[in-house]
């Protein structure tokens, strides 16, 4: 037997989280690469990236800029 969604079960959050979705997963993703060029990292090195380092790269973004304006001086 199923068991019902009620109200004040989606509002424990203990008992009940949201699911991500593929398409939201894909936007961040999308969001976080745009914010890597902004950042001043070529774009075809940053297509080649894959999530993991992308999220790893944007954790100290001060860092990154000065990594890469040492490296193109």
């Amino acid at each position: 037997m199923a068991r019902r969604i009620t109200k004040r079960l989606l509002r424990n959050k203990n008992r009940y989280q949201p699911k991500k979705s593929p398409a939201e997963r894909r936007r961040r993703e999308k969001v976080q690469r745009r914010r890597l060029i902004r950042l001043g990292m070529p774009a075809e090195v940053v297509e080649k990236l894959d999530p993991v380092t992308v999220r790893t790269l944007l954790r100290h973004p001060a860092r990154l800029v000065r990594r890469l304006q040492t490296a193109t001086t």
